[in-house]
């Protein structure tokens, strides 16, 4: 017995793996995060399919469902928003679904955070700005370690992806002042890929002020670094005339 846990990707219809809509096409349950997952990716299920939206259920009621119909001999499918190994809440699924002898599969999926730099044009980790990307969350419901306090990883300065966090955007900005400076750029994306999406621009010391005016807050991700500024960075050494690797000899200069 397996289910697949699948990432439905960002939230455009196409940004979702070939195998991801092959186990769409495939699959006679399929379970969705109604509240996170773009309806429009449901265009890929067969269809004879049974959906239901997780929203409403908790984590009892979604065992339930997916063990039962997977005992049947159905081919199920557990669709998460971006990739579910980030902040998919997939562990605890796993674990009690293999406690009763059913395996599971993970089909990664193109996380939000890809999205949203691809959404504001721009490469996450430039020679001679930053070669470190730090993907993490504010502290709410769900708590954060001490030691990973967007104050304590702000000191990196380094190209940063805050998920989970945009309704609390003060204490965001106000963590993050204790590492970069105020003029540092932020770029807040709002339901990356999505048709709707929205991109909203500025300094550490404005950005706050600017997503309450556009009323963002949830579904959104927050960038932060020099890789947004446009400052000068290295070009990649791969690409030099003279750099020789494995597939090409350089050139003497």
């Amino acid at each position: 017995m397996k289910i697949h846990f699948v990432g439905a990707g960002p939230g455009d219809a196409e940004l979702i793996t070939v195998k991801g809509a092959r186990l769409l096409a495939d699959a006679e349950l399929i379970v969705y995060a109604g509240s996170l997952v773009n309806p429009d990716i449901l265009c890929h299920a067969g269809p004879a399919a049974r959906l239901v939206d997780s929203a409403g259920l908790d984590l009892d009621e979604q065992i339930r469902l997916m063990f039962a119909a997977v005992k049947e001999g159905r081919k199920v499918v557990r669709l998460h928003t971006g990739d579910p190994a980030l902040y998919g809440a997939i562990q605890e699924q796993i674990d009690v679904l293999a406690s009763r002898g059913v395996s599971c599969e993970i089909v990664p999926g193109v996380s939000s955070y890809s999205a949203a730099a691809a959404a504001v044009g721009r490469e996450l980790t430039l020679p001679g700005v930053t070669q470190t990307v730090i993907i993490t969350r504010l502290a709410g419901r769900t708590s954060v370690p001490e030691k990973e306090s967007l104050r304590k990883l702000a000191s990196h300065r380094a190209s940063m992806c805050i998920f989970l966090s945009v309704g609390m955007i003060d204490r965001v900005v106000e963590e993050l002042a204790a590492g970069y400076t105020p003029d540092a750029s932020v770029a807040v994306v709002e339901k990356a890929s999505w048709p709707e999406q929205k991109i909203i621009r500025g300094r550490l010391d404005e950005i706050a002020a600017k997503v309450h005016a556009a009323g963002i807050d949830k579904t959104a991700m927050i960038l932060v670094g020099g890789f947004l500024s446009g400052e000068s960075f290295s070009p990649s050494r791969l690409y030099a005339p003279e750099f020789s690797h494995g597939y090409r000899q350089g050139k003497d200069k």
